[in-house]
Parts: C-alpha cells; sequence; structure tokens
C-alpha cells in the first residue's frame, strides 16, 4: 500500500487497511516513480447531451477520488463537440449532480475551450503529411474502410498536396461548404488490423449553433481527435474511461505522439453494469420521448436525478461505489447490491413512523368512548440521539389489511379472529369479530385491549407471535404513496434476442400508487430531501416534486430487505 492514499477518505473508499485496486495501483507507481513529478491530474469529460446516470456516478467517485486520495486535483470539462445534441440545460444539471454527489472540481473546462488550438493542430498535422481533405461521401468512405478482416483502400483524394488541403480546409472553416461535402481525416494506415487507425475522421463540417460558441464554427472536431489534446492542454495524468474506449487508446497517444505534446495517457477500467434496469442513453431517451416514464428525474430511471427523487443519497451511491471496486473485467452488479447500500445508509439516519398503506379499520370496544391518549414511540433505535416522539392513540385505527386473516392459513401469527397482537409502542389487541360489506370484504375489525399491557408487555408474562403497526383513525394523515420496483422484469437487456423489442422486457409492476394511504401526522411535518422509514414496510422519502403542504406524496426508496427473489418464485 502506498503512502500517497490519505487515510482520511470517506466511507466506502481506499482507506490504508484495504487494498488498492488496480487503477489506484497505477497512480500509486506512478508517482513512486516520480512521473510527472508526482503529481496527480485527472477529469472527468461527460458530453453535455443528457442527464447522468449511476454508471456516470462510478466514474466520478473514481476520478474525484484519485484527486482526494492522492493529493491531486480533478477537472470538470465537457465534451461538447457536436452542437446539435448538447445544451446548457445539461450543462447546470450535471454540475448540480456532481455537487450533490459530494463532490467539487478544481477546474471547469470545456472542450470548445481548445476549439482554436485544435483547429491550428491540425494544420500542423496537415503540413506534416499527416491529415488530408477527403471528398468522399460517407458511404463511400465506410466502404472504403474494409472490414475487420480485409483491408481498407486509400482515398481518392488521399494525395492531395499540402497546400490544397491546407486550402480547402481553411474554406471549410470560413463556412464555403454545406455538411457533409468534406471531412478532414488522418493518415495514417488504411491496411491497419486496427480497424480506428484506417485513416479516421478528425474533423466534420456542421453549420449549427452551438450553446457556448454561437455560430463562430461550422467544422466540429472528433471526439477522438478532441479527447486526448483536451487532457494534453490541462496537463491529465492520468486518464480514466471505461473499457469500451481501449480500442480508441492508440489514436489517443498517436496523435499526443505525432504533435509532440505533453504525454497524457489514458486508463480503463470495467463500466457499471446493473440486473433489472435500464444503463443505456439510448434507450433511455426512448424511454422518455415515448412517455413509459414520466421524464428524466422518473423515480425508476437509474438517472442522478431519478435516484435522488426516490430517496438515494449520496452516501450510499458513493459507498455502493466503493464497494463493487475498479475492475478490468465487464460484468453484471446485482441490484441488490446497490439496495443494501441505500438500506444500510437510511438504517442510520431515517427517523421511524408508522403508515398504514392498505387501511383496514378496528374499532376497540372497550376502549373508552371519546379518549385519546399518545404514546412513546423511538425515532430510530438506531441512533439513541434521535430521542422519541408521541403518537395518538384511540379508539378506532387502521391497520394494514394483510395483517388480518378471517380463516388464517397455517403459519399465520397476526391478527385473526380469537387471536392477540400486540400494536406497536401500544397495547395488546384480540379480534372478536369482523363486519363485511356486500361482497364479502372485511370492511371492520371488532376487538377488545389489554389496558395493562400499555407499552407493548404484558405484566403476566404472557407472549404474542406478531407485533403489527398502525395509526389512528381520528387522527390519521391521508397520503398519495408510490411503490417503485424494477424497471425491467428480465436481469440483463443485453440478452434481449435481436430485432424483438426490449420495451417488451420492461415490469409492468414497476410503479404502483396507492391514493388513500393512512399515515401517523408527525409525518404532516416531512420535507423533501429527508428519508423516513414506515415501520415494517421499507424507506420512503416526500417526493420532490409533487409533495405539497396538505397533499401529501411519499415515494418508496427501497423495501426492509429485497423482496423481488420472492416475486420471481411466484411469477
Amino acid at each position: 500500500m502506498s503512502d500517497a492514499a490519505n487515510p482520511n477518505t470517506p466511507a466506502g473508499e481506499n482507506t490504508p487497511e484495504k487494498p488498492l485496486d488496480f487503477i489506484r495501483q497505477i497512480v500509486a507507481d506512478s508517482i513512486a516513480a516520480g512521473t510527472h513529478n508526482g503529481r496527480v491530474q485527472t477529469r472527468f469529460p461527460p458530453e453535455p447531451n443528457g442527464y447522468l446516470h449511476i454508471g456516470h456516478a462510478k466514474s466520478i467517485c473514481l476520478n474525484f477520488g484519485l484527486a482526494k486520495e492522492f493529493g491531486g486535483k480533478c477537472n470538470l470539462r465537457f465534451d461538447d463537440t457536436n452542437p446539435t445534441t448538447e445544451d446548457t440545460e445539461y450543462v447546470e444539471s450535471i454540475q448540480d449532480d456532481i455537487r450533490w454527489l459530494g463532490f467539487q472540481w478544481d477546474g471547469l473546462y470545456y472542450a470548445s475551450d481548445y476549439f482554436e488550438q485544435l483547429y491550428r493542430w491540425a494544420e500542423e498535422l496537415i503540413e506534416k503529411g499527416l491529415a488530408y481533405v477527403d471528398s468522399q461521401s460517407a458511404e463511400e468512405m465506410s466502404r472504403g474502410r474494409g472490414t475487420p478482416s480485409t483491408a481498407g483502400v486509400d482515398s481518392p483524394y488521399r494525395s492531395r498536396k499540402v497546400d490544397e488541403n491546407l486550402d480547402l480546409f481553411r474554406r471549410m472553416r470560413k463556412g464555403e461548404f454545406t455538411d457533409g461535402t468534406h471531412v478532414l481525416r488522418a493518415k495514417m494506415d488504411m491496411a491497419s488490423p486496427h480497424f480506428m487507425m484506417r485513416d479516421p475522421v478528425l474533423y466534420r463540417i456542421r453549420h449549427a449553433h452551438h450553446h457556448r460558441t454561437k455560430d463562430a464554427w461550422c467544422i466540429y472536431p472528433m471526439y477522438d481527435y478532441a479527447h486526448g489534446q483536451s487532457d494534453s492542454i490541462e496537463q491529465v495524468t492520468h486518464s480514466i474511461c471505461t473499457l469500451e474506449f481501449e480500442t480508441h487508446r492508440p489514436l489517443y497517444d498517436w496523435f499526443i505522439d505525432k504533435l509532440g505534446i505533453f504525454p497524457s495517457h489514458q486508463y480503463e477500467f470495467a463500466r457499471l453494469n446493473l440486473t433489472y434496469t435500464v444503463m443505456s442513453k439510448r434507450k433511455l431517451l426512448e424511454l422518455v420521448q415515448a412517455k413509459m416514464v414520466s421524464g428524466w428525474d422518473d423515480p425508476r430511471m437509474p438517472t442522478l436525478r431519478g435516484l435522488r427523487r426516490r430517496g438515494y443519497t449520496p452516501e450510499a451511491l458513493r459507498n455502493f461505489c466503493g464497494t463493487i471496486g475498479v475492475t478490468r473485467y465487464n460484468g453484471l452488479t446485482d441490484m441488490v447490491v446497490f439496495e443494501n447500500a441505500l438500506r444500510d445508509h437510511l438504517n442510520k439516519i431515517a427517523q421511524r413512523r408508522m403508515a398504514v398503506l392498505r387501511p383496514v379499520k378496528v374499532l376497540i370496544e372497550n376502549y373508552p368512548e371519546g379518549q385519546t391518549e399518545e404514546l412513546d414511540a423511538v425515532n430510530n433505535p438506531e441512533d439513541p440521539s434521535a430521542g422519541s416522539r408521541k403518537v395518538p392513540f384511540g379508539r378506532e385505527l387502521y391497520i394494514e389489511r394483510e395483517d388480518f386473516e378471517e380463516t388464517p392459513p397455517k403459519g399465520f401469527f397476526r391478527l385473526s379472529p380469537g387471536k392477540e397482537v400486540r400494536l406497536r409502542w401500544a397495547y395488546f389487541i384480540k379480534c372478536t369479530g369482523v363486519e363485511k360489506d356486500a361482497a364479502g370484504n372485511v370492511t371492520l375489525i371488532r376487538a377488545t385491549y389489554d389496558p395493562a399491557t400499555r407499552g407493548g408487555d404484558a405484566p403476566d408474562g404472557r407472549k404474542v407471535k406478531a407485533t403489527i403497526h398502525w395509526v389512528s383513525a381520528e387522527k390519521a394523515m391521508d397520503a398519495e404513496v408510490r411503490l417503485y420496483d424494477h424497471l425491467c422484469r428480465i436481469e440483463d437487456l443485453s440478452q434481449v434476442p435481436e430485432g424483438e423489442d426490449w420495451k417488451s422486457y420492461l415490469n409492468p409492476k414497476s410503479l404502483e400508487t396507492i391514493s388513500n394511504a393512512k399515515l401517523e401526522p408527525s409525518l404532516s411535518a416531512a420535507q423533501t430531501g429527508t428519508p423516513v422509514q414506515f415501520e415494517r414496510l421499507g424507506y420512503f422519502t416526500p417526493d420532490s416534486v409533487d409533495h405539497k403542504p396538505g397533499k401529501p406524496v411519499f415515494n418508496r426508496s427501497v423495501t426492509l430487505k429485497d423482496t423481488w427473489a420472492k416475486v420471481q418464485k411466484k411469477g
């Protein structure tokens, strides 16, 4: 273990007692070797064409975490080289999401900051005979590149003289040509076994308004051309990318070598793939455009906006990223691991409250009419400093419909005729009878209570096998509760046969809305961004969009334990 790692790292990140992952070992070794004078500079380079998702959170935690742990710096740089898909809305949301995750960049940059320098370097490549203007159509260029098993053929324009290439490229910049007329290509090797080295495109003509440079440019650099040089300009020492960019690394190195600029170097790690969800930005966009979700912040979406609205905490996301680690092998992470990270954090911080989602009324016949009392209830047994609260109790209560069975099956220990149960923080009650509607549904449970069992224990020592939650019927607050579940009904969407509509594998039960839930009155003060545990039901948070005073709306963040396996077995 290198002494370079900071022992004061957030939970879930490397500590002196934890072995280094391969990326951190690379950084530690470069420091030990004095590479770049032992300096560490990373960057997080999103394209501002959409909202960040949990996969980006892994990259954020890694890049910003490396800088923090090794005493370096991390830049935020927007890869804004595609004007038709990018917008300041995404720029602002990305910055907000990074701050919410708990990180702050050392420098804020844009690839568009470097457009002039990138252009001058492109002219330098032309002057060195390493780039040329190609006037073929896109289809002709594609055919000319060959296949992975057959060599490509030279473009008929590959032999253009330097002066002609410079003239055409400068006229491209001036806007003299329409989109698609010409491109600038690097002159590499059309027979290269590395497909990407077969004269890749560096610039294309695109007459489009850019969110920062406005209409100053009508030619834009390709990602593979702009990325490494942007890293070099910022003197990034460790350019960390996901594994799909491994095949791009020879291009990254070629440009830096031919231009003789600061030698940034790229390293790759496995991207995050989660079960039962959608991680493709293209597919997420399909869901939004088809209105199959309410938007990018729909709590079923794996976007940071959606997770935040659902009730995920930045601490849980950081701890999750620390738990799964950094490897070079693509795999599929079980959603349970992700959910457990949230459960672990919320168990420590969430105050407990009682809520009944599918209510049935209980009438305690021997409780004095007109009497109410307040019972003590602990706010969080994991945190004694959270204290306690008063919960109103009276003659009429609501309990969960599933906590009562008129004809109980074997092993059912909750309320049933003649059986006694404990009410959480309250008394023992015993069912004495029921009332039903014309369809045979139970509409009222009649019961008696034992006043000697206040607080939940019997002085005579008798035991009950179940404790159930409840709310006062008189004091209960009506609320809408949204129960969210997995977005997909199969583990891995990549296994969907080609030609089938992947959207047919979405989970039709990913959202259930309960309009008449009954909540204890203390929840009237619940604030958005503050999670609570509904006892026995799960962790919930007020919806950041629809929750209003007098109109409470709660989202289920996660159940108390994994219930999906049980659902799958039943299904």
